[in-house]
This record gives structure tokens, sequence and C-alpha cells, in this order.
């Protein structure tokens, strides 16, 4: 089939089954664009490249499908690579194809050349310069294959602008063969029958699950694993949801500003059953002292991660979707009662945990940030996605918004970016467009790509958006208080902003509430009314987010009030 290298990549989408892009245009990909133009094919144009970066990371995030970006060459290119970043850190499958100045510009200093293909070697999981126009059903092909399988990431395509006006013979390959690149990973037996060897001799087992149970859709394989375990349970944040969050087992998301409950089981238990997940500065504390009583499990994909930041006893190595069910099987296999075996001690963490939960202080007419986040949880519902910016209001939606299924809480985890928010909502929302989305920002953060507002107006996406408002950088004011002696060096937000008039001008609805009151008479108007609004909460500044687990410290040695 003769096609020019534009329809190509169309036709390579629509092999794949993307049915929507986020992206913005430029020179060198006018001719891509005439394409879609003329194939109408999906496109949701946002305002800013990063905020089609973020949007496609959020739909990739809420469906679990590969999110597809668009940018022209230059700054266009250059102004997702925060996006990109962000994808990397958390192993989000997302596939950025960018324009570039044709070949014999290249490496020329032409208008608008920046070199994609070297500055994203280092945040994407693969990357692609295409310069001859056969090779892009390939390219296309891997790209896809390798975003989705074996850890998630971003794949970055950079395309020749010539190369989109070539003539080729499409023919898309049947199947991807690459060298050096195992799509699965199997999973050796004996070490997961090793594993349960130590969970059958333990006594005070502790199930610490991360992001990667979302990733691999295993939360149902875990839910049995945790039942049949009957044992205390903690998360890192980019596993919330995976279990859900009213088992009477689940103490907690852990870390530096995680459970008490959590951490302290950390520190108590005698064998960590880690799953997915990473073991991130933010939820060891200080790495010497983690978990110093007990034996660590570690279920991982990536080998890389195998005693990178903690050492462990027992590795099992491979996909979830295999060891996961092979651990379920085995342990439905043992004659251990687990649940009468591990009765004290399950005892023991929640009533640890019950001492100190998350919680606030009332006080006057005031707004706390945490009665705020419990209220909009409670009447948006258990099926709504939650995602968040980036700073305390990320906290205290992780300690206060109850999420019962994964691919519900949507944040930016490693890399903390914030303006991630807002147009991660935009892309929840499409991907998912029965679900609610609430987004919870701070007034820092939602500046960073607050002219999505406008995207959510004009493709009338139904993103209720919350700012919990308290006039500084949040968290950055919360250390320089804590630690700065209260030096505010340009930490705070008091200029002249009013973000209803902002959302007005953009096409969306806006509220300010400035009382308690407020959260139970306007509250639940707002945001059962049908249509995007912008909900502008005043709360009160030197608010901190406690637990905190201070810089250098072990996780039980927590500052758990003010």
């Amino acid at each position: 089939m003769k096609m020019n290298g534009a329809q190509a990549v169309l036709e390579c989408l629509r092999r794949e089954g993307v049915d929507l892009i986020f992206g913005y245009p430029g020179g060198v990909v006018l001719k891509l664009y005439d394409e879609i133009y003329k194939e109408n094919f999906p496109h949701i144009l946002t305002g800013h490249e990063q905020g089609a970066v973020h949007a496609a990371d959020g739909y990739a995030r809420a469906t679990g499908k590969v999110g597809v970006v668009l940018a022209t060459s230059g700054p266009g290119a250059a102004n997702l690579i925060t996006g990109i970043a962000t994808a990397n850190m958390d192993s989000i499958p997302l596939v950025c194809i960018t324009g570039q100045v044709a070949r014999p510009a290249i490496g020329k200093d032409s208008f608008q050349e920046v070199d994609v293909f070297g500055v994203t070697t280092p945040i994407t999981k693969h990357n692609y310069l295409v310069k001859h126009v056969d090779d892009l059903p390939r390219v296309l092909k891997e790209a896809f294959h390798i975003a989705r399988t074996g850890r998630p990431g971003p794949v970055s395509i950079d395309i020749a602008a010539d190369v989109f006006f070539a003539e080729l013979d499409f023919e898309y390959p049947a199947e991807v063969n690459l060298r050096g690149y195992a799509a699965d990973y199997p999973v050796d037996p004996a070490e997961v029958a090793q594993a349960v060897a130590a969970i059958e001799q333990c006594h005070k087992p502790l199930i610490f699950y991360g992001g990667g149970v979302t990733l691999s859709n295993t939360s149902d394989v875990l839910r049995a694993i945790a039942a049949r375990l009957d044992c205390p349970i903690t998360s890192t944040i980019m596993g919330l949801g995976c279990v859900d969050e009213d088992d009477k087992n689940f103490l907690g998301f852990a870390g530096m500003h995680g459970s008490y409950g959590a951490n302290m089981a950390i520190q108590s238990c005698d064998l960590l059953i880690a799953i997915g997940m990473r073991f991130s500065d933010r939820v060891t504390g200080r790495v010497a002292d983690f978990a110093p009583n007990a034996k660590i499990i570690h279920l991982e994909l990536d080998p890389a991660e195998f005693n990178k930041n903690v050492r462990v006893d027992h590795r099992v190595k491979g996909d979830l979707r295999h060891s996961l069910p092979l651990l379920r099987d085995r342990l439905d296999q043992s004659t251990t009662d687990f649940s009468a075996r591990f009765d004290g001690w399950r005892r023991e963490a929640l009533e640890i945990a019950a001492k100190h939960p998350f919680n606030f202080r009332a006080e006057g007419d005031a707004i706390k940030p945490g009665a705020l986040i419990t209220k909009v949880c409670e009447i948006c519902g258990d099926d709504t996605i939650a995602v968040t910016d980036v700073g305390q209001h990320q906290m205290w939606a992780a300690q206060f918004f109850k999420v019962h299924q994964p691919r519900h809480f949507l944040t930016s985890g490693g890399l903390g970016t914030m303006g991630y928010g807002l147009p991660a909502a935009m892309g929840a929302k499409l991907g998912c467009p029965d679900k609610k989305v609430v987004l919870i920002t701070g007034d820092g953060s939602i500046m960073m790509n607050i002219q999505e507002l406008a995207t959510v107006a004009d493709h009338d996406i139904d993103v209720k958006v919350v700012i919990v408002h308290n006039f500084i950088l949040g968290m950055v004011g919360q250390w320089q208080r804590l630690f700065y002696n209260h030096h505010y060096s340009q930490s705070e937000l008091k200029g002249k902003r009013d973000f209803v008039k902002l959302a007005e001008a953009m096409g969306v609805r806006g509220y300010r509430l400035t009382t308690v009151e407020e959260l139970s008479t306007r509250l639940p108007e707002i945001l059962s009314t049908a249509g995007a609004a912008v909900i502008d909460v005043i709360v009160p500044e030197e608010e901190n987010v406690i637990p905190m687990v201070p810089g250098g410290k072990r996780l039980d040695q927590m500052v758990l009030g003010d």
C-alpha cells in the first residue's frame, strides 16, 4: 500500500489501537498535521507541549494504555522534556513523536533544531531518530512494544521533516524481534518456593507493595495473597488503591509523610514482603536503619532494582504477572494457618496504628486541608479518580483521600513535578469519560500549567479542580519554617492573582470557599454539578503536613505534631 510518511505514522497509530493524540503543531510537523486534518484523527490541542505530555501521561495511568504525544522540533520537543522525565521516573508507557529538521539541515544549528535523540537518551526507555521513511513502520511497532512491555516507560521518536513527505510501500510488521530486549520476564519457581518458606517461618510479616502492582494489573492477585496471609499491609504512594484502603489490615502508605502505623510496622516486622516497589529514599528514611529486624523478600521485574537501595535476603525476579499468581498458588498449598500464626502481630500493628491516625485539628471557621480533602472524597464517591500536583496538598491527598481501586490515584511520585496535575487530570477524564475526576492542587502548582484551563473549557472536559490555597509554596514553606528559622525566602505567594477570575476568563466556572461551613453548604453542589469547575479554597498558611520523617532520620523518628 503506497503512502507518505505522515500517513504511515497515523496508520501505525491506528494499528496500535491509539484512539487519541495530545499535541501542539509547528513547522516541521505540518505535513503530519495536514494528514490528521484530512483523516480527522482524534487529537487534543493543549495550551503548551508540557501540558500535552502530562495529559498523555494521565491518560496512560488511568487507562493502562500507551499515551501518545506529538510536538514539533526545537522548543516544541524541548518542552516535552519535563513530562518525559516524569513518566520515566514512574515507569509510565508513552510514545513521544517529535519532528526534526530535514535531513540536510541536521547537525548545522538550523532553525529550531535540538538534538532530541541526545537530550532524551537519559530519560527514556528507548529513543529513535528516523531518517528513512521505510523505517517508520518498524520503529513505531518497536516503540509501542518497548513502551508497554516489561517495565513500562516512555519512548521518543524524532522524525526528520522530509521523511513525512517521502513515500513508501507500507507494510506493518506482524511481530517485533529486538536483539537483547526481553519483553517477558519468566520466574524461577525455586525463588518463589524460598519466599514461601521464609513466610512460613516468620512471625511478624508485612506486605509492602508499590506501583509495579498497578502497572502489571495484578491487584486482584495481591488482594488474594493479602487475604490468605491476613497480616498487616502498607504501600508506597504509587501503589495506593491496589489494596482497598478500607481493608482491615491496611495501615496506610509508608514513608516521609506516611502513617505512623505503617512506618512503625516496617521497623518492627521480622519479614518484609516487598512487591513491585523500588525502596525510594522517600519511603526508607535512613537506609542503614530501615527495617532493622527484618529479612526482606523482593518481588521485582527489573534486576537493576535488587540491592540498589536496600539489601534483600530473597529475591523473586520476574514479571509480577507471573510471580504473584505463583506465590498465591504456593501459599494456598501451604498447610500453615497464617491467620492464626500472625494473629498477635496483626493486633499489635493495628493497635499501634490506631494511636496516631492521620488527623487534623479543627480551628474555628478555618478550613483545614484534611477536612477539605475528606469532604471531597466523601462527596465524590469510591469510583473517583483523584489526581494531584506536588507539594503539601499531594501529601494531604494521599493521607485523606481514600482510594479503593488501582489507577484511581494519579500523582508524580519519582520526579515530583509541579504542574503535572491539571493536564494529567484532563488526560484521565478523556481516557475514562464515565468516571468522575477531581484534581487536588496548590496555588503554586496550578500556576505551572494553568493555561490548560482553556483546553478544559474548549473540549468540555469535566474536571473538578480543588485548589488548596495557602498563599505559599507549601512544602518549601514547611521546610523553611521547620529547618530555616521561618525564613520564607521566595516562597510566599501573596500577589494579586484571582483564581476565580482566571477560571472564568478561560471559560470555566470559578468558586471560592473561605469557611468550614461551606464544605457542607456549597461544596456538595459544586462537585455534583456537571461541567468543569475551579474551587479556590482558602486554608491556613502555616499548616504542616504531619506525620513527617525529617531528612536523615529513621522511620520511627517521626514528627507527630507541631
